[in-house]
């Protein structure tokens, strides 16, 4: 068998090119330039040939193939658009269209949808096959994500995002043929099985089957309404990504145009959830210094990722012990918002309505925790994803690429560059450990870049000996099936840590299931790795930023002089920490005392 280091010659419509010999057709095509339509496939994640879009005509072999799954081999010799694969293709897509619903004009995904791409580049004007339609019920049942049967082209992409990059797997096919459905077993809808509300399998849909749970009606309401005072809040792997809803090259940061823009929409104060990442740093770094010094439970596990807080309880209840109680960034924010800043103001709290923009669907689960309330007042009233926020400055008519750049408001708009790279993975932990390493020793941290826990391997570990401590042993996992790898390590004692960082999303937040669409088929998809890209427009922020610790930020020690004390006091607790409880494959949370 040929190994991956070995090249082959191969020849693609009549053009030689030497691959790799463990390359497909498809790869094969894409090296030399050739691009051979896809639907059903996703690089590294469903490789399937299910879809039939991607047939190629390869002499000596017996039909068209499939060039998704077909490997390479010495002197193979593909023809891509030859007259019968072109009538082939065309066959397939008309096939799908016959039964696929025709409210283009009003779809989530109009525009950029991968079946209506295709059917412009196949040049299908007519579509002479008349299929019954099938039609389903909408499943309305997550706070975070909208499934539409009746879209669904069978494609698979989500059965395997959802199974095999975060192993949660309540997707599948079920029954058959022209019944064939994807969805959870047995008729549940999405919030009654143990979906962690992630958006994985928003990101991967080619159609509109997928997408999120809508905000932006309610954020418009209270932006009109003159009894509300308007803040919002914008996640770190938010400017990092928005500029690509307007056409801006990938990885552009666009800080200062986002908070030029959301001014623009209306809100009445438009601050940064960057300065309440710095304050989790506080909360969250005094935690494990706690548990570290004074024998507490470890490893500490972050909790700011609430995909992975969900997948914790369904599958790791025994484990919930572990995770730090500090609310997310998110909340946290949302909970001074109507405790601090309104007593700051003097704004009645019941007059402040808090909006956050994330780059995650879970956001929208998490903020309707019933935990996530004071008082019964919500610390969050809306969550809009980093693909609303561009759909309402489009609707609004906006100008976003040449706005000038503003700053955020204070006094809840002043970070630092740790509160920055919470939007990669790794980042929590190397900003917690630029402050816990300088607490603990008193001096200051050698480097503030940790290479061994950045980048995109699925589990990074790195050791830090720290001066008055000795050493701290530390573990950083993103997506789900690499979270359950870590978890089954430490749950049997293989792997000893003092702290763990877990992201639901892969790439972490950047990778969010709120963030811009990426179509399979395009160059970044296939052959480069989107999340690293928007990875450098955060290191470069946090390089920018004249204070990249959590820890020196003025305003957050302004919040604790005036109004929390220190991090851990009794009113820090009550505010800005949680607890969690188990949930069966239901979604039912279990008694307090069952682990």
């Amino acid at each position: 068998m040929a190994t991956a280091t070995e090249m082959v010659t191969v020849y693609i419509d009549n053009v030689e090119t030497k691959v790799p010999a463990d390359y497909t057709v498809l790869k094969a095509a894409r090296k030399a330039g050739v691009k051979i339509p896809t639907l059903c496939y996703l690089k590294d994640i469903n490789q399937i040939g299910a879809c039939r879009v991607c047939l190629v005509e390869i002499e000596k072999a017996r039909g068209l193939q499939a060039s998704c799954v077909y490997p390479v081999s010495e002197g193979l010799r593909v023809h891509t658009h030859t007259p019968k694969v072109l009538a082939a293709r065309k066959a397939v897509v008309e096939l799908l269209l016959s039964n696929h619903p025709q409210d283009c004009l009003t779809c989530s995904r109009s525009t950029n949808c991968e079946l209506q791409n295709l059917t412009r580049e196949l040049n299908i004007g007519e579509v002479p096959f008349k299929g019954e339609l099938k039609s389903y019920d909408l499943d309305f049942s997550s706070p975070s994500v909208i499934r539409d049967p009746s879209k669904c082209i069978l494609c698979r992409r989500c059965v395997a995002v959802c199974s095999e990059i975060q192993k949660v797997g309540v997707l599948g096919v079920m029954n058959r043929g022209f019944d064939s459905i994807v969805g959870p077993a047995f008729g549940h809808g999405l919030g009654e099985v143990s979906c962690v509300n992630c958006g994985q399998c928003i990101n991967v849909c080619p159609v509109g089957a997928l997408k999120e749970v809508d905000h932006t009606r309610r954020v418009w309401a209270a932006l009109g309404d003159p009894a509300r005072h308007v803040v919002v809040q914008t996640a770190p792997a938010v400017r990092a990504a928005l500029g690509e809803e307007f056409g801006l090259p990938m990885g552009t940061p666009v800080t200062g145009k986002m908070a030029a823009a959301l001014r623009r929409l209306g809100f009445d104060k438009v601050f940064d959830t960057d300065f309440s990442a710095d304050l989790t740093i506080m909360e969250e770094g005094n935690e494990v210094i706690d548990r570290l010094t004074n024998g507490g439970k470890l490893p500490v596990i972050t909790s700011c990722s609430p995909g992975w807080v969900k997948f914790c309880e369904h599958n790791y209840p025994e484990l919930l012990d572990n995770l730090s109680t500090a609310k997310s960034p998110q909340q946290m924010f949302g909970a001074l918002a109507k405790t601090y800043y309104s007593e700051t103001a003097g704004i009645p709290a019941k007059d402040v309505y808090s909006v956050s923009v994330m780059p995650c669907t879970a956001k929208k689960f998490e903020c309707a925790r019933p935990e996530m309330a004071n008082a019964g007042v919500p610390d969050v009233d809306a969550v809009l994803t980093t693909r609303e926020l561009g759909a309402m400055i489009r609707q609004a008519g906006i100008d976003f690429v040449n706005l000038p750049d503003e700053d955020f408001d204070a006094p809840m708009g002043q970070s630092t560059g740790a509160g920055v790279i919470f939007g990669a993975t790794g980042g929590v932990m190397e900003a917690a450990l630029r402050t816990v390493y300088e607490v603990v020793s008193g001096q200051p941290l050698p480097s503030l870049e940790l290479a061994p826990i950045r980048g995109m391997t699925g589990v990074k570990e790195a050791a830090l000996e720290v001066p008055n401590y000795g050493e701290v042993r530390v573990a950083v996992a993103h997506g789900l099936s690499n979270a359950a790898k870590l978890m089954e390590l430490i749950k049997s004692g293989e792997k000893k840590y003092h702290f763990v960082e877990i992201m639901a999303c892969p790439g972490g937040c950047v990778g969010g299931g709120g963030q811009p669409l990426v179509t399979s088929g395009t160059r970044i998809a296939m052959e480069e790795d989107y999340q690293v890209v928007r990875h450098k427009a955060i290191y470069t922020e946090d390089r920018g930023k004249a204070l990249r610790k959590s820890h020196e930020n003025p305003a957050i020690k302004d919040v604790y002089e005036k109004y929390l004390d220190k991090p851990l006091s009794g009113k820090s607790h009550h505010l800005l920490h949680t607890h969690y409880k188990g949930r069966n494959k239901y979604n039912v949370e279990l008694p307090a005392q069952v682990k």
